[in-house]
């Protein structure tokens, strides 16, 4: 059931063309912006902008596309799905689609980063660790907490207000593993970090797992 619902899922997704070309067209006008503003040909950006500027476009741009996990879903078709599945498959598989299309949304803004503002990194592997897991981190987070918004009103105001406190230890890690990538030094030293960003992540989605159920039945 849950393969099933995660092909839904893609399927309905690969459907909306528009939605897909929207997020890109986002990704790509902020980091063009963003060139403008800094105007590399004078080298006026320095790493650690760059790391922040990198993490600020990818924050925004996955909470607008997790935030439609829930809220976008019709009540009839909610009703449907607790007709014929059980709420932990939902969860599961709206976590595993929201965590492929955030990595392909962090890859994609990571490939643009490079082509207009450099690529500070020395360390390119333990940097696509740290993507692979504060995307996981942002899925596992950000999926509970749409299911949370759709249940109120005013639910899109109220996903950006919760989100916040919510991905910020997610995303001040990324930042400081980022840091070491960019000063180039030994993995080892980025290692406490990444655990502990795997811990988060563990309990996060353990806690999402015991608390959905309830959500779901309200």
């Amino acid at each position: 059931m849950i393969a099933t619902l995660f092909l839904k899922e893609l399927t309905l997704e690969l459907r909306k063309k528009s939605v897909i070309s929207g997020l890109v067209l986002y990704l790509f006008s902020t980091v063009f912006i963003c060139y403008l503003s800094f105007s590399l040909k004078q080298n006026q950006i320095t790493p650690l902008v760059w790391s922040a500027l990198f993490w600020v476009t990818i924050l925004f741009s996955v909470i607008n596309t997790v935030a439609k996990s829930f809220i976008g879903e019709k009540k009839g078709r909610e009703i449907y799905y607790y007709s014929i599945s059980s709420p932990t498959a939902i969860l599961i598989s709206k976590m595993l689609y929201n965590f492929l299309l955030i990595t392909v949304l962090s890859l994609t803004g990571w490939l643009l980063f490079i082509i207009f503002l450099n690529n500070p990194l020395t360390d390119h592997a333990l940097f696509a660790a740290t993507l692979l897991l504060a995307a996981l981190g942002f899925s596992t987070s950000l999926t509970l907490l749409s299911a949370l918004a759709a249940k109120a009103n005013h639910s899109n105001i109220l996903m950006a207000v919760l989100s916040f406190p919510v991905v910020i230890s997610v995303l001040l890690i990324a930042i400081k593993v980022t840091k070491n990538c960019i000063d180039g030094l030994d993995r080892s030293v980025s290692y406490p970090e990444l655990f502990t960003l795997l811990a988060i992540n563990c309990v996060v989605a353990a806690a999402s797992y015991l608390l959905f159920p309830y959500i779901w039945r309200s």
